[in-house]
Protein backbone atom coordinates (compact mmCIF):
# COMPACT_ATOMS: atom_id res chain seq x y z
CA UNK A 1 0.00 0.00 0.00
CA UNK A 2 1.27 3.34 -0.65
CA UNK A 3 -0.32 5.37 1.15
CA UNK A 4 -1.76 5.15 4.90
CA UNK A 5 -4.14 7.61 6.55
CA UNK A 6 -3.36 8.52 10.65
CA UNK A 7 -5.57 10.00 13.08
CA UNK A 8 -8.50 11.37 11.90
CA UNK A 9 -9.63 14.99 12.23
CA UNK A 10 -12.13 16.86 10.39
CA UNK A 11 -11.14 18.06 7.22
CA UNK A 12 -11.20 21.51 5.49
CA UNK A 13 -13.98 22.49 3.11
CA UNK A 14 -11.41 23.97 0.88
CA UNK A 15 -9.70 21.83 -1.57
CA UNK A 16 -8.60 22.53 -5.35
CA UNK A 17 -9.51 19.54 -7.41
CA UNK A 18 -6.32 17.08 -8.64
CA UNK A 19 -7.00 18.10 -12.45
CA UNK A 20 -6.88 22.35 -11.36
CA UNK A 21 -3.53 21.48 -9.56
CA UNK A 22 -1.54 19.66 -12.18
CA UNK A 23 -3.05 22.42 -14.44
CA UNK A 24 -0.71 25.32 -11.83
CA UNK A 25 -3.29 27.05 -10.50
CA UNK A 26 -1.96 29.61 -7.25
CA UNK A 27 -2.67 28.90 -3.92
CA UNK A 28 -5.63 30.60 -2.50
CA UNK A 29 -5.33 34.46 -1.30
CA UNK A 30 -3.66 35.19 1.81
CA UNK A 31 -4.72 38.49 3.03
CA UNK A 32 -2.01 40.31 5.23
CA UNK A 33 -2.53 43.15 7.89
CA UNK A 34 -0.58 46.14 6.21
CA UNK A 35 2.87 46.07 7.97
CA UNK A 36 3.29 49.06 10.12
CA UNK A 37 6.52 50.16 10.97
CA UNK A 38 8.84 47.80 12.63
CA UNK A 39 6.42 45.08 11.42
CA UNK A 40 7.92 42.62 8.84
CA UNK A 41 6.09 39.74 6.55
CA UNK A 42 6.73 37.04 9.40
CA UNK A 43 5.35 38.41 12.02
CA UNK A 44 2.03 40.44 10.45
CA UNK A 45 -0.85 38.53 11.08
CA UNK A 46 -2.80 37.26 7.71
CA UNK A 47 -6.05 35.22 7.44
CA UNK A 48 -6.16 32.29 4.71
CA UNK A 49 -9.21 30.55 3.34
CA UNK A 50 -7.94 27.99 6.16
CA UNK A 51 -8.26 29.74 8.72
CA UNK A 52 -12.48 28.89 10.09
CA UNK A 53 -11.89 24.92 9.51
CA UNK A 54 -8.49 23.77 9.05
CA UNK A 55 -7.05 25.76 11.82
CA UNK A 56 -10.27 26.54 14.41
CA UNK A 57 -8.24 24.60 16.59
CA UNK A 58 -5.48 27.31 16.86
CA UNK A 59 -7.37 30.44 17.11
CA UNK A 60 -6.45 32.30 19.61
CA UNK A 61 -3.79 30.74 20.95
CA UNK A 62 0.32 31.55 21.32
CA UNK A 63 3.42 29.61 22.60
CA UNK A 64 3.19 26.47 23.38
CA UNK A 65 -0.56 26.44 23.83
CA UNK A 66 -0.25 27.05 19.61
CA UNK A 67 2.46 24.54 19.40
CA UNK A 68 0.56 21.90 21.10
CA UNK A 69 -2.69 22.98 18.73
CA UNK A 70 -0.63 23.31 15.47
CA UNK A 71 0.94 19.65 16.29
CA UNK A 72 -2.81 18.01 16.62
CA UNK A 73 -3.64 19.68 13.43
CA UNK A 74 -0.96 18.66 10.81
CA UNK A 75 -0.83 15.11 12.48
CA UNK A 76 -3.82 14.15 10.60
CA UNK A 77 -1.86 13.14 7.62
CA UNK A 78 -2.18 10.12 4.71
CA UNK A 79 1.36 9.14 4.65
CA UNK A 80 3.57 7.95 1.90
CA UNK A 81 6.19 5.37 0.67
CA UNK A 82 9.95 6.45 -0.38
CA UNK A 83 8.86 5.17 -3.63
CA UNK A 84 5.86 7.42 -3.76
CA UNK A 85 7.67 10.01 -3.03
CA UNK A 86 9.53 10.03 -6.34
CA UNK A 87 6.15 10.72 -8.30
CA UNK A 88 4.75 13.29 -6.02
CA UNK A 89 7.44 15.43 -6.36
CA UNK A 90 7.32 15.69 -9.57
CA UNK A 91 4.02 17.40 -8.86
CA UNK A 92 4.53 19.57 -5.98
CA UNK A 93 8.08 21.20 -7.53
CA UNK A 94 7.09 21.39 -10.70
CA UNK A 95 8.62 24.16 -13.11
CA UNK A 96 6.00 26.41 -13.56
CA UNK A 97 7.76 27.22 -16.74
CA UNK A 98 8.07 23.75 -17.96
CA UNK A 99 5.62 20.95 -16.90
CA UNK A 100 7.91 18.79 -17.90
CA UNK A 101 10.49 19.69 -15.28
CA UNK A 102 11.10 20.09 -11.42
CA UNK A 103 12.66 23.18 -9.63
CA UNK A 104 15.77 21.78 -8.04
CA UNK A 105 15.52 23.24 -4.22
CA UNK A 106 19.34 24.17 -3.70
CA UNK A 107 20.31 25.24 -7.37
CA UNK A 108 17.31 26.59 -8.40
CA UNK A 109 18.30 24.66 -11.81
CA UNK A 110 14.91 23.70 -13.88
CA UNK A 111 15.51 19.59 -14.68
CA UNK A 112 13.92 16.97 -16.76
CA UNK A 113 11.15 15.16 -14.41
CA UNK A 114 12.58 11.54 -15.98
CA UNK A 115 16.19 12.54 -14.54
CA UNK A 116 15.50 11.16 -10.89
CA UNK A 117 17.71 8.32 -9.68
CA UNK A 118 21.33 8.64 -8.40
CA UNK A 119 23.45 9.13 -11.02
CA UNK A 120 25.35 12.75 -11.28
CA UNK A 121 23.47 14.45 -13.28
CA UNK A 122 19.87 13.17 -12.12
CA UNK A 123 17.85 14.37 -8.94
CA UNK A 124 17.25 12.61 -5.59
CA UNK A 125 15.48 13.06 -2.94
CA UNK A 126 16.57 15.46 -0.26
CA UNK A 127 15.49 16.11 3.27
CA UNK A 128 15.96 19.10 4.38
CA UNK A 129 15.66 17.84 7.47
CA UNK A 130 18.49 15.03 7.75
CA UNK A 131 17.20 11.71 8.59
CA UNK A 132 20.24 11.24 10.54
CA UNK A 133 18.78 14.00 13.22
CA UNK A 134 16.27 11.60 14.81
CA UNK A 135 17.36 8.58 13.47
CA UNK A 136 14.16 8.22 10.86
CA UNK A 137 15.63 6.82 7.71
CA UNK A 138 13.52 6.48 4.54
CA UNK A 139 10.88 4.67 6.54
CA UNK A 140 7.45 6.24 5.84
CA UNK A 141 6.06 8.73 8.28
CA UNK A 142 9.19 12.09 8.82
CA UNK A 143 11.53 9.83 6.28
CA UNK A 144 8.76 10.03 3.43
CA UNK A 145 6.89 13.27 4.43
CA UNK A 146 6.90 15.33 1.53
CA UNK A 147 6.83 18.81 3.00
CA UNK A 148 10.09 18.61 3.58
CA UNK A 149 11.25 16.05 1.05
CA UNK A 150 12.69 18.11 -2.28
CA UNK A 151 14.40 17.59 -5.51
CA UNK A 152 18.28 18.14 -5.80
CA UNK A 153 21.66 17.85 -7.57
CA UNK A 154 22.82 14.64 -6.76
CA UNK A 155 25.74 16.43 -5.96
CA UNK A 156 24.82 19.20 -4.40
CA UNK A 157 22.51 16.51 -1.49
CA UNK A 158 26.15 15.47 -0.68
CA UNK A 159 27.38 18.30 -0.28
CA UNK A 160 24.99 19.42 2.06
CA UNK A 161 24.75 15.65 3.75
CA UNK A 162 23.42 16.21 7.30
CA UNK A 163 24.68 18.92 8.06
CA UNK A 164 23.20 21.89 10.22
CA UNK A 165 21.94 25.29 8.53
CA UNK A 166 24.00 28.23 9.62
CA UNK A 167 25.40 31.32 7.25
CA UNK A 168 28.90 31.49 5.96
CA UNK A 169 31.56 28.92 4.54
CA UNK A 170 32.73 28.81 0.59
CA UNK A 171 30.69 28.83 -2.90
CA UNK A 172 29.17 24.80 -3.28
CA UNK A 173 29.80 24.03 -6.93
CA UNK A 174 26.37 24.55 -8.98
CA UNK A 175 24.83 25.14 -6.11
CA UNK A 176 22.98 28.68 -7.36
CA UNK A 177 24.63 30.43 -4.94
CA UNK A 178 24.46 28.32 -1.71
CA UNK A 179 27.89 27.92 1.14
CA UNK A 180 28.99 25.50 2.89
CA UNK A 181 31.40 24.98 5.63
CA UNK A 182 32.59 21.70 7.90
CA UNK A 183 29.74 22.20 9.77
CA UNK A 184 27.13 23.65 7.96
CA UNK A 185 24.90 24.53 4.52
CA UNK A 186 23.72 28.16 3.61
CA UNK A 187 21.10 27.34 0.86
CA UNK A 188 20.57 30.37 -2.02
CA UNK A 189 18.97 33.53 -0.61
CA UNK A 190 15.68 32.63 -2.82
CA UNK A 191 15.17 29.43 0.03
CA UNK A 192 16.01 30.27 2.51
CA UNK A 193 12.75 31.17 4.08
CA UNK A 194 11.55 27.74 2.58
CA UNK A 195 14.16 25.89 4.09
CA UNK A 196 13.57 27.73 7.54
CA UNK A 197 9.51 26.78 7.47
CA UNK A 198 10.39 23.28 6.78
CA UNK A 199 12.16 23.00 9.54
CA UNK A 200 9.38 24.44 11.78
CA UNK A 201 6.92 22.24 10.22
CA UNK A 202 9.02 19.22 11.30
CA UNK A 203 9.64 20.59 14.58
CA UNK A 204 6.19 20.70 15.24
CA UNK A 205 4.69 17.92 13.55
CA UNK A 206 7.19 15.14 15.38
CA UNK A 207 6.66 15.76 19.05
CA UNK A 208 7.86 12.36 20.13
CA UNK A 209 4.56 10.19 19.25
CA UNK A 210 4.00 7.41 16.52
CA UNK A 211 7.06 5.98 17.58
CA UNK A 212 9.10 8.64 16.16
CA UNK A 213 12.00 11.09 17.81
CA UNK A 214 10.90 14.50 19.22
CA UNK A 215 12.53 16.76 17.14
CA UNK A 216 13.40 20.24 17.26
CA UNK A 217 14.97 23.07 16.23
CA UNK A 218 17.85 24.45 18.76
CA UNK A 219 20.62 27.06 18.82
CA UNK A 220 23.41 25.33 17.37
CA UNK A 221 25.27 22.75 14.30
CA UNK A 222 26.90 19.91 15.08
CA UNK A 223 24.08 17.98 16.01
CA UNK A 224 25.26 15.19 14.62
CA UNK A 225 22.44 12.12 15.25
CA UNK A 226 20.46 14.02 17.75
CA UNK A 227 17.06 15.05 17.01
CA UNK A 228 18.37 18.45 16.67
CA UNK A 229 18.53 20.73 14.12
CA UNK A 230 20.11 24.03 13.62
CA UNK A 231 20.59 26.87 14.11
CA UNK A 232 17.30 28.40 15.29
CA UNK A 233 18.23 32.31 15.29
CA UNK A 234 19.78 32.01 11.44
CA UNK A 235 16.48 29.71 10.60
CA UNK A 236 14.25 32.48 12.27
CA UNK A 237 16.27 34.91 10.09
CA UNK A 238 15.84 33.39 6.91
CA UNK A 239 12.16 33.11 7.35
CA UNK A 240 12.14 36.91 7.63
CA UNK A 241 14.18 37.68 5.21
CA UNK A 242 12.56 35.52 2.37
CA UNK A 243 8.86 35.11 3.01
CA UNK A 244 6.41 32.62 1.48
CA UNK A 245 6.08 32.93 -2.22
CA UNK A 246 3.62 31.98 -5.16
CA UNK A 247 5.60 28.51 -5.16
CA UNK A 248 6.18 27.94 -2.08
CA UNK A 249 2.20 28.20 -1.21
CA UNK A 250 1.00 26.66 -4.37
CA UNK A 251 3.44 23.54 -3.29
CA UNK A 252 1.51 23.48 -0.06
CA UNK A 253 -1.75 23.29 -1.44
CA UNK A 254 -0.17 20.62 -3.46
CA UNK A 255 0.51 18.37 -0.72
CA UNK A 256 -2.70 19.46 1.10
CA UNK A 257 -5.32 18.79 -1.57
CA UNK A 258 -3.15 15.62 -3.35
CA UNK A 259 -1.09 13.85 -1.39
CA UNK A 260 -0.95 13.98 2.53
CA UNK A 261 -4.04 16.53 3.43
CA UNK A 262 -2.09 17.95 5.69
CA UNK A 263 -0.61 21.87 5.39
CA UNK A 264 2.51 23.85 6.67
CA UNK A 265 1.07 26.41 8.98
CA UNK A 266 4.36 28.75 9.00
CA UNK A 267 3.61 29.53 5.27
CA UNK A 268 -0.17 29.91 5.81
CA UNK A 269 1.02 31.90 8.93
CA UNK A 270 4.55 33.27 9.15
CA UNK A 271 3.48 35.40 11.90
CA UNK A 272 2.84 31.58 14.22
CA UNK A 273 6.67 31.19 14.29
CA UNK A 274 7.76 34.42 16.53
CA UNK A 275 5.11 32.86 18.57
CA UNK A 276 6.49 29.61 18.93
CA UNK A 277 10.09 30.36 19.24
Amino acid sequence: MLATRIRPRRRTAVALATAAVLAGLTAPALTATPATAGTTAATTATATAYDDAYYDDAAGKSGEALKDALHTIISDQTTLSYSAVWNALKVTDQDPDNSGNVILLYSGVSRSKSLNGGDTGDWNREHVWAKSHGDFGTSTGPGTDIHHLRPTDVKVNSIRGNKDFDNGGSAVANGGGSLTDSDSFEPRDAVKGDVARMIFYMAVRYEGGDGWADLEVNGQVNNGSNPYMGKLAVLKAWHQEDPPDAFERRRNDVIHDSYQHNRNPFIDHPEWVESIW
